[in-house]
């Protein structure tokens, strides 16, 4: 694409677009261009619509198809300032499916098999404070504010800051885990290369081992965690307008897809932080304590929690 590259990184570096977006919507526009072997400039809607066509005759989804459509459409609308062709590019409907939910039992499970201390308890901590998997990779000490119980998220999806719950047993599990790793760089969760946080990716596949050693029937993504977070919150009687800003979610119609998976009707609300409405009736352990399928893993570190000797971080 030569300077057309160019000038499309920069208009999405002008509106400040994520990494992520950047990198998706550069992707887009030059499979578009070798699909043709012609430059953008040149082709208008009828080619835009046959290479959509053809991404879903590879058996591209919806989800995915949205992605190439949004990267058409600021091709262009923003960079060839063509806005009459994006117009004619239509949105693909997205099936509404129900969320897949863990049961409490079955959180213990999966993050009792997950090997590796740091992953272990990056899985823990997102699962307990519905956080995503890219934002609790990118923790930082400082952002664990022990005295407010909050955990501070920096730049999550949108680019937006907000604060979520911390509970006293995920505020316990974090000072053990500190205490043992003393991460450096400032990073919680730091990943093999120095300076570098954990990387999400590295977390995915320590799940997915850990789902494939659980044996578990369910398909169980990171995503499933924050599902069942937010589930368990609406079970034990919290509003879902706390739950939608715990979540970082824009609009309230995100977390009501809860309340259609959800085994109980809302009751008087409760602290968000003790997380519980599962099928056994006992809160899972796993929000501020090792699972217990991995005690014996940690009980070399878990052992130097003596009583607050290692206050000073996270604070």
């Amino acid at each position: 694409m030569g300077e057309l590259y160019d000038r499309m990184s920069r208009d999405i570096k002008l509106r400040n677009l994520s990494p992520a977006t950047h990198g998706q919507y550069l992707r887009c526009a030059c499979h578009f261009v070798r699909f043709h072997m012609n430059s953008p400039e040149t082709m208008g809607a009828s080619e835009c619509k046959e290479y959509l066509a053809h991404l879903q005759l590879l058996g591209k989804g919806p989800e995915s198809l949205k992605l190439y459509v949004a990267g058409l459409k600021f091709l262009y609308s923003v960079t060839l300032n063509r806005p009459e062709v994006a117009d004619q590019l239509p949105w693909p409907k997205v099936p509404q499916k129900l969320v897949v939910v863990l049961s409490g039992t079955e959180v213990e499970q999966v993050l009792g098999a997950v090997r590796g201390l740091v992953a272990s308890v990056a899985l823990t901590a997102a699962y307990g404070a519905g956080l995503r998997i890219s934002e609790a990779c990118r923790l930082r000490v400082e952002d664990i504010d022990g005295k407010r119980k909050l955990i501070h998220v920096r730049q999550g999806k949108g680019q937006k800051d907000r604060y979520v719950m911390l509970s006293e047993r995920l505020l316990a599990m974090l000072r053990r885990y500190w205490a043992a790793v003393r991460p450096k760089h400032g990073w919680l969760f730091p990943g093999r290369i120095e300076g570098q946080h954990l990387s999400p990716s590295a977390v995915r596949k320590a799940l997915e081992h850990a789902v494939a050693a659980s044996k578990l029937k369910k398909k169980v993504t990171a995503h499933v965690l924050r599902h069942s977070f937010a589930t368990h919150l609406l079970e034990t009687g919290n509003d879902i307008r706390l739950i939608q800003v715990l979540l970082g979610h824009d609009s309230i119609r995100m977390a009501a897809q809860y309340t259609h998976v959800s085994t109980a009707h809302p009751g008087p609300g409760h602290q968000p932080t003790g997380l519980a409405g599962h099928q056994t009736g006992r809160s899972p352990r796993v929000a501020g304590a090792p699972p217990r399928g991995a005690r014996a893993r940690h009980r070399a570190w878990a052992a130097s929690a003596d009583g607050g000797r290692h206050r000073a971080r996270p604070r």
